[in-house]
């Protein structure tokens, strides 16, 4: 006898429907602000979409991205680079790593802000103060990440790779990476938000160009529609890449399970 055959899947119509209601629950209470707070703290969803869709065919517009998106590149590169690198160092030497766990978890629940003097002072205006103001949001929780993922590799696996004489650069690949890569997504995508932040609070401080500018210049001048239509289109942005990562990080994690 053949098997009976499964029912359809419904798992992806359940997850649209369950990101339909939130979305819609989320205009629900947008729309109520607006009706309580009226035109002067924010505009109405079909305000900000119409003045949003004009910005998106506005070339001035796509300079100011094209200057976020340069400096989020820059930062993000830097933050994966160093925060992996960093990490495997600290999470191979384990009493390096027991010792600079808690100073680094301390420097990550510091505000930032208390950070941007410095940072203005070292870095001056422009395109490093913003790649630097990204990179220290987001090196530390890759750091974090990767420093508890080589930890907590099972030690019978690095036992097994010294019994067969594996050589430095075999453990790391066949070894080591597949075993921490999980979490190092993980990592990253933390990263990533952080760091997009961090680039976006740049531009407010330490910038004449970038989203974050726009931001800041329609606070101080109250315009509520591009300040509005400038952060949506940062979260819409910012939601669909995070999407696709939490997608690929859980993926990674189920074919390791």
């Amino acid at each position: 006898m053949g098997d009976a055959p499964r029912p359809a899947p419904r798992t992806h119509v359940k997850k649209l429907g369950d990101s339909l209601l939130i979305l819609a629950l989320i205009l629900a209470i947008w729309q109520g602000l607006y009706a309580y707070a009226g035109d002067v703290a924010i505009s109405s969803p079909l305000n900000t979409f119409t003045f949003a869709t004009g910005l998106l065919t506005h070339a001035p517009f796509w300079d100011h991205a094209a200057a976020t998106l340069l400096a989020f590149a820059y930062a993000l590169a830097i933050s994966a680079a160093a925060g992996i690198a960093l990490g495997l160092l600290l999470g191979l030497r384990r009493f390096a790593g027991d010792v600079a766990e808690p100073l680094l978890v301390s420097l990550y629940t510091i505000p930032k802000v208390t950070l941007y003097p410095v940072m203005l002072l070292v870095f001056g205006l422009g395109m490093s103060a913003k790649v630097a103001f990204g990179v220290i949001h987001g090196m530390i929780p890759v750091i974090l990440f990767t420093l508890t993922a080589v930890k907590n590799i099972p030690p019978v696996l690095l036992r097994t790779a010294r019994a067969l004489q594996l050589r430095p650069l075999e453990t790391a690949t066949t070894v080591l990476a597949p075993a921490v890569m999980p979490e190092i997504i993980t990592g990253l995508r933390v990263g990533f938000a952080l760091t997009l932040l961090g680039v976006l609070i740049g531009e407010m401080f330490a910038s004449q160009r970038g989203l974050g500018f726009l931001i800041i210049n329609g606070i101080n001048s109250h315009d509520v529609r591009m300040t509005t239509a400038v952060a949506v289109i940062v979260v819409v942005f910012a939601v669909f890449v995070n999407g696709a990562m939490l997608a690929l990080d859980r993926r990674v994690h189920h074919a390791r399970a």
